[in-house]
């Protein structure tokens, strides 16, 4: 089964400036473009301003402390499932029907990091022609009792399990650049992101935090990209961008290819 793995992120379908702000047109406009392609895709998005907010308050990635931290964990949980049905509402809206796997319900975590994922619903419903909807979400956690499911974690699963054609990933900004676009005007776009990418990022302390943050970013891509032959990074707030990508024609973004 070939498809296209696609990430929605949170800073696309939700203003992380805010608190539970649900961009629907934004959902709507790529719910359009993916019916249009069509693409066979699953889809996984972020939890934006309904999850991030909460679990830091709670702590939850840090697991289990103490029991002040349960309300948090129902709160975050409800938050992302709230957040998934407005997303698969919208994708239904658009004709791209598709259905909702909780990953509390399907993944489980060691000490945060994914250790299993049923991958059977997504098969399934993507062979009955539905598409598989996941998110980042609260689960359990062996040694820890419970933690955070990113959904960058579920991608790498999926991809590793699924072999897709291409990696798609939706962002606020055109691509992966040299430092935060958004803080420093001499920022430049990294086009083609390959191991030698790494070595050339500054190394100064004024961008130790952001380059921790590509650095990160790139390595996944690039472990994407070996399973799926290549990733790509899109700015998913530019119309027609993410129909463009599906469709195999050039967009502006980052990309990184198996063998690079």
């Amino acid at each position: 089964m070939k498809m296209i793995l696609v990430k929605l992120g949170g800073s696309v379908i939700t203003d992380k400036t805010g608190f539970r702000e649900f961009r629907e047109p934004e959902t709507r406009m790529l719910a359009r473009e993916i019916s249009r392609s069509g693409k066979d895709v699953f889809l996984v998005h972020g939890a934006g301003s309904f999850g991030h907010v909460l679990a830091h308050k709670y702590s939850l990635q840090n697991g289990y402390i103490d029991d002040d931290q349960i309300p948090g964990v129902a709160e975050v949980m409800a938050d992302v499932r709230d957040l998934n049905l407005r997303v698969v509402k919208a994708l239904n809206h658009e004709g791209m029907y598709s259905v909702s796997i909780p990953p509390s319900a399907v993944a489980e975590l060691d000490d945060g990091e994914l250790v299993r994922l049923d991958t059977s619903p997504f098969d399934k419903y993507s062979g009955l022609g539905i598409t598989p909807v996941t998110f980042g979400d609260v689960c359990l956690d062996r040694s820890k009792g419970f933690g955070i499911c990113s959904g960058d974690q579920l991608m790498e699963w999926l991809a590793r399990e699924f072999r897709p054609e291409k990696v798609i990933f939706c962002a606020d900004v055109d691509g992966i650049f040299t430092s935060d676009p958004n803080e420093d005007a001499g920022s430049e776009l990294i086009p083609l992101v390959t191991r030698e990418t790494l070595e050339l990022l500054p190394r100064t302390e004024r961008y130790l935090d952001v380059t921790g943050s590509i650095y990160g970013k790139i390595e996944s891509m690039l472990n994407l990209a070996s399973y799926a032959g290549e990733c790509i990074v899109i700015n998913g707030r530019v119309e027609g961008r993410l129909e463009a990508a599906l469709k195999g024609e050039e967009v502006i973004g980052s990309r990184a290819i198996c063998g690079d």
